[in-house]
């Protein structure tokens, strides 16, 4: 029985832009129709979203809630948990986020899934998934482990080739490490996701920036520079070619070099898809010298006026599929207690601007087409991590994940007008439009900036990639 009908004249499908009926029955759309041709059972709630842009739930691929986050003293603390970063997704439109869950930290990778979700369940207003992440010397038992978490809806494996800092051993897998983990991803139609830079070049300018006295967090980009995005992905993408039936996702492409590694794969026919994050997009190196520089950072490092031209093609031609967030949801102290290149918090709250960001900047300034628009901040993270159409779409079948954006809405952000931490990189920006209203599987949870929805409406989702998405680069 439909029990919810969004009107609008402006909703995107996969199709293309028009106007519609979605018409939503026991959390799932049941019709996308012409205004008024399905009549409304009585007792259905109907929205008018005329005037207003109605489009698939943004899906975030790539987030940490509930993170160690190093302290200088070389201490540690937690990140925000889901229960925070979660509520200000929905509110910014966003109805899917995918987090890690980090295979060292259990007995077994079954055991460190059970003992992730339980920071989840019940503690989640969207529905979310996880990356398994694996780190430094493989266990020998491991790989079949992976193979099994795969199988069990798992399908992306998270994977650094560096350190990223020296107070940080333990993270980089080794090429042979990878090279096995590669094979179980092919052999399980799994994707590796990967966080690709090179050690031993970032190694080297830690050493010798400190060294020469230069160890303020401003030098970063010296640091994590655009030689080791090169040679890494260079790397990483021959490794992944010597294993048929791996496919990739770059992680936080921040350089030129990452973009054009990438498009030269998928011209040789290399499954490999980029994501990026919109500090990187919107943010460059000299920002850092900016008061409380450190707010525009994460890892890898925020880069040159030529590497954002590049990112920005990128999202054009299809090097750069996804725009993320890398959230890490902290204070404003924790945020700024690292000043040197050697400790500096990496990762940004910005799950709730993300839509409304995007949004101002593809279609507002430059123009990009609606549907480009959504594919980039929902349906083609929901293709490529194995959620779509499940997710990602306003299609009969789907879940109804629906964000209604307000062009009326044209609000400056305030960090104290958001929902996850007491700063934002983002402060001051005038938007385009902003959400109005967040439907999560038929249910309003967000509506006109009030909260309807509840701590146990998330759920973990299943996936399992498609085969297109693993064979070629279809997006």
């Amino acid at each position: 029985m439909i029990d919810l009908v969004i009107r609008g004249d402006t909703v995107v499908t996969p199709q293309g832009v028009g106007a519609h009926d979605i018409l939503i029955a026991d959390g799932v759309i049941a019709a996308v129709a012409d205004p008024g041709r399905i009549p409304v059972p009585e007792g259905a709630r109907v929205i008018d979203a005329r005037g207003k842009i109605v489009m698939p739930g943004g899906i975030d691929p790539h987030v940490h809630c509930k993170w160690h986050l190093p302290a200088p003293d070389g201490g540690a603390t937690l990140t925000a948990p889901p229960d925070v970063v979660s509520k200000a997704a929905v509110h910014g439109g966003t109805t899917t986020i995918i987090d890690f869950t980090r295979a060292a930290q259990g007995r077994s990778v079954q055991d460190a899934i059970e003992q992730r979700e339980k920071d989840w369940a019940g503690h989640c207003a969207c529905d979310y998934a996880q990356h398994l992440m694996v780190e430094g010397a493989l266990p020998v038992d491991l790989p079949p482990q992976v193979g099994e978490a795969i199988q069990a809806g798992f399908a992306t494996v998270k994977i650094f080739t560096t350190d990223i800092t020296p107070s940080r051993k333990g993270r980089m897998v080794d090429f042979g490490d990878i090279w096995e983990i590669f094979q179980v991803l092919a052999a399980n139609r799994g994707l590796g996701v990967i966080h690709s830079e090179d050690n031993d070049i970032v190694m080297h300018m830690y050493g010798k920036l400190i060294r020469e006295g230069r160890t303020g967090f401003e030098n970063m980009a010296e640091v994590h520079n655009t030689l080791s995005e090169d040679v890494s992905f260079r790397r990483i993408i021959r490794l992944a070619e010597k294993v048929p039936g791996t496919a990739l996702y770059m992680m936080h492409v921040s350089a030129a070099t990452g973009v054009s590694a990438i498009r030269e794969a998928r011209q040789r026919g290399t499954p490999i898809y980029g994501e990026s994050l919109h500090q990187y997009m919107l943010y460059t190196k000299e920002d850092y010298k900016r008061p409380n520089g450190q707010i525009y950072h994460t890892y890898p490092s925020l880069k040159g006026a030529e590497d954002h031209a590049a990112l920005w093609q990128g999202t054009v031609d299809g090097s750069i599929n996804c725009v993320a967030t890398d959230e890490i949801c902290c204070t404003l102290k924790q945020k700024l207690q690292g000043v040197r290149i050697d400790d500096t918090t990496g990762g940004n709250a910005g799950v709730e601007p993300r839509v409304a960001l995007m949004y101002t900047e593809m279609v507002g300034r430059r123009g990009y087409a609606l549907p480009r628009y959504v594919d980039l901040v929902s349906s083609n993270a929901a293709k490529i991590m194995g959620l779509y159409p499940r997710k990602g779409a306003l299609a009969p079948g789907s879940d109804a994940d629906i964000c209604v954006l307000d062009p009326a809405d044209q609000r400056v952000i305030r960090a104290e007008d958001l929902h996850e931490a007491d700063y934002t990189p983002w402060e001051g920006r005038k938007m385009d439009a902003w959400p109005c209203l967040t439907v999560l599987r038929g249910k309003v949870v967000v509506e006109n900036g009030t909260f309807k929805g509840s701590l146990a409406d998330g759920k973990w989702q299943h996936r399992k990639i498609a085969e297109p998405i693993l064979a070629a680069p279809c997006l």
